[in-house]
């Protein structure tokens, strides 16, 4: 379990789920958080989700609220991998 495919801050491409690209632009960005038992990791900007929050002290106005929802390792590639897959299909 000590070897992990990717890294904190490296730059990864989505492959699967529903921010996979299905044009030639590419979604991809650094990774900001890995949990390890899950096999799951965070990626900066992209698997938006939200959430309805209730009124409390820290957010006193309640509403909903946009986060950054985890990837399963698998559904990512790091992007120089995904380019060099992509320059041999070429």
């Amino acid at each position: 379990m000590n070897d992990f495919p990717v890294k904190m801050g490296q730059e990864v491409v989505i492959i699967a789920g529903k921010d996979r690209s299905r044009t030639d632009k590419v979604k991809s960005g650094k990774v900001t958080s890995i949990n390890r038992l899950k096999q799951t990791i965070t990626v900066e900007g992209l698997n938006i989700s939200k959430k309805a929050v209730r009124p409390s002290e820290a957010n006193p106005e309640g509403g909903i609220v946009e986060f950054e929802a985890p990837i399963h390792v698998s559904n990512v590639m790091t992007k120089d991998k995904y380019e060099a897959r992509s320059a041999k299909k070429a």
